[in-house]
């Protein structure tokens, strides 16, 4: 089953400052997202070039509990803003996850606005290897965020996924996602995220 990257997020305690965290880094402007039901967490968003997006995201406060765990380990979050999840669409969430081992979750449908997706969350709420494997999603329809967010012109030239065990996420991902931007190391959990623009090279963590 085919897998590409989608987009990437950054978590923070508070939505704010997921923003500044991106903008300082990225030294440009975030837009106004919205909320999601069933999680009930709000985000902002940054276009990117070749389809790709940014996600910041926070526990809405204003929001209720959830019956469930966040996703995104939202619910055990605590430190400074940092990219924390990356992302990847599929054609057929139900067969790329009977093709993978378990852990990723199961589909939850969702929608903010006319968007609508199924996203693999798992039960508690924390992904493969530490959260370092990519969150699963699967798009209803043509509408996606990307192509409504205004570009800032950055493009993404590397993802790196830190982990101990990142030889072997990355042998359980390579039938299925093919893409030279993503670099997978061995040593302390971790992304970082690398982008090339007109205002030369920024890096974000």
């Amino acid at each position: 089953m085919k897998m590409e990257l989608d987009h990437i997020a950054v978590a923070a305690s508070t939505l704010p400052a997921a923003t500044a965290h991106c903008e300082a880094a990225l030294g440009t402007r975030l837009q106004k997202g919205g909320e999601h039901a069933v999680f009930h967490t709000h985000n902002t968003l940054l276009g990117l070039q070749e389809g790709l997006y940014l996600e910041a995201i926070a526990i809405n406060p204003d929001a209720p509990t959830p019956n469930r765990p966040r996703w995104f380990d939202l619910d055990r979050f605590g430190g400074p803003p940092r990219l924390t999840n990356w992302i990847c669409r599929c054609d057929d969430l139900d067969a790329t996850l009977a093709a993978l081992p378990s852990g990723f979750g199961e589909p939850v449908s969702l929608q903010r606005g006319d968007l609508r997706w199924r996203m693999a969350v798992p039960a508690d709420g924390i992904l493969p290897f530490d959260n370092c494997a990519p969150a699963l999603i699967e798009w209803d329809g043509d509408a996606h965020p990307a192509m409504r967010l205004d570009q800032s012109g950055l493009t993404l030239a590397e993802l790196t996924v830190s982990h101990p065990d990142a030889q072997a996420l990355q042998a359980m991902l390579a039938p299925h996602l093919t893409d030279a931007r993503v670099r997978y190391i061995v040593g302390p959990k971790g992304l970082d995220a690398r982008f090339n623009g007109e205002g030369g090279k920024r890096v974000l963590t």
